[in-house]
């Protein structure tokens, strides 16, 4: 399952505090960046989100509790779209509602 995490910084986080985190998280091997697929900051700093592959609420949640003394996290399931595929349905969904 693929998990959509927006993050925001405490107010009094700062940038080394977040950095000392993560380093200790990736060097202890708790971070497994084969799960992160896709890591984006917000343009000026203190926010973004990650999208984040498990299986189990239970071993998202495990993964984030470490950073919770520095940040909230907005958290929510989400799942791929084709884009052609989505245009195809709602055509179809549009022409539901048309008169004959």
């Amino acid at each position: 399952m693929l998990w959509y995490c927006r993050f925001s910084w405490h107010a009094d986080t700062t940038r080394e505090q977040v950095a000392r985190r993560v380093l200790q998280q990736h060097d202890a091997g708790a971070n497994h960046p084969e799960h992160i697929k896709g890591w984006y900051n917000l343009a000026g700093g203190g926010a973004g989100f990650l999208l984040v592959e498990k299986d189990r609420p239970q071993d998202l949640t495990a993964f984030l509790q470490p950073y919770m003394d520095l940040m909230d996290f907005d958290v929510h399931a989400v799942y791929p779209l084709d884009y052609k595929e989505q245009i195809n349905e709602l055509r179809q969904i549009a022409q539901v509602g048309l008169p004959a």
